[in-house]
């Protein structure tokens, strides 16, 4: 490693992954070539025990099957532990306080992650007060804000497909019907805050019911400036998916709605044409690529053609999961 290489991966010890917005542009990269070389690592059977005997809490608010499973697996491939953390049965349901979690679990081990993400105004302000009280690196495995080990595993996709420069390139972060349950807002959040300091052209879509917080589009806006590129908003999905080298649909609920998940899919079910189909994967490029976080709702939010299609990344971008959180952990731990 260069000076300035161990310099910056001393910086990062003990820091908190709570936005990536509170990184600096070399602290990303360095996460990226981490999670690079991991990835490496682990298809040629390299053993990677950075954090021998060392232990992280995973602590959830939700349901989990690609956080959960990438940390945990994450983790043990570092040498250490993950031990999970239901919120509903932990004393974080009878009203434990942050403050006190944050130092004990401190003084357990080496790390806290946690995901809760259901209720816009708490999650992230959630995470900031353990962090405040925690001495060790507390971790956002997705809030009401946020979804910073999603996206970093996207943008470690799209540059695995496209390269690092990604000046001038098209990316399409759409709504999309689901029936299921009212999503969080975090994924499209996050990713309109990361792509926008690349100097990409980054267009969201979405119904009128369906507007994002007001500080992740004050901050795009902002990282647009810096960077080159555009930021647009636009409410047809196939203006967003015009011409785009990327495209994400995913289904998200009215921040107004998400105490009143009846009436939310009653609004959300005046928009089941938008779907991720044929005909709309069409009106982007020829070699455009489909991305998701998953799960995905095959059939409303997405064809089976296009998810199980020659464009569809979601595979690869799931595995890259584990890669960033790896990486997060590695360097923060």
């Amino acid at each position: 490693m260069t000076r300035e290489v161990l310099a910056l991966t001393d910086r990062m010890k003990g820091r908190d992954w709570l936005m990536t917005q509170d990184w600096v542009d070399d602290e990303i990269e360095l996460v990226l070539n981490t999670a690079n070389q991991l990835k490496t690592d682990f298809k040629t059977g390299v053993q990677t025990l950075h954090l021998p005997h060392k232990t992280i809490f995973l602590i959830f608010f939700d349901k989990s099957t690609r956080t959960r499973n990438s940390f945990e697996a994450g983790i043990t491939q570092l040498g250490g532990h993950g031990h999970f953390i239901d919120s509903a049965t932990s004393q974080i349901a009878h009203g434990e306080s942050p403050k006190d979690m944050g130092i004990i679990l401190s003084s357990y081990g080496h790390g806290i992650a946690i995901r809760h993400d259901t209720v816009p105004g708490e999650g992230q302000a959630y995470m900031r007060e353990v962090a405040e009280w925690a001495t060790v690196p507390v971790i956002n495995m997705q809030c009401d804000v946020d979804h910073p080990c999603q996206t970093l595993a996207d943008l470690m996709t799209i540059r695995e497909e496209f390269g690092k420069d990604l000046r001038d390139l098209k990316i399409a972060v759409s709504w999309a019907y689901a029936p299921s349950y009212v999503k969080p807002m975090s994924v499209p959040q996050g990713l309109i805050m990361l792509m926008t300091r690349y100097g990409m052209n980054v267009t969201l879509a979405h119904p009128p019911e369906y507007t994002l917080m007001e500080e992740p589009m004050r901050l795009a806006r902002e990282n647009t400036m810096r960077s080159g590129g555009n930021f647009e908003v636009v409410d047809n999905m196939e203006e967003a998916f015009a011409d785009a080298d990327i495209v994400y649909p995913k289904s998200w609920g009215p921040e107004s709605l998400y105490g009143n998940p009846e009436e939310a899919m009653k609004v959300a079910a005046q928009y089941r044409h938008w779907i991720c189909d044929e005909p709309m994967m069409s009106k982007a490029k020829q070699k455009a690529i489909y991305m998701h976080c998953l799960p995905a709702d095959r059939g409303s939010e997405v064809v089976d053609a296009v998810i199980d299609g020659p464009q569809s990344r979601v595979y690869p971008e799931a595995e890259n999961r584990m890669h960033t959180a790896k990486a997060l952990m590695a360097l923060t731990m």
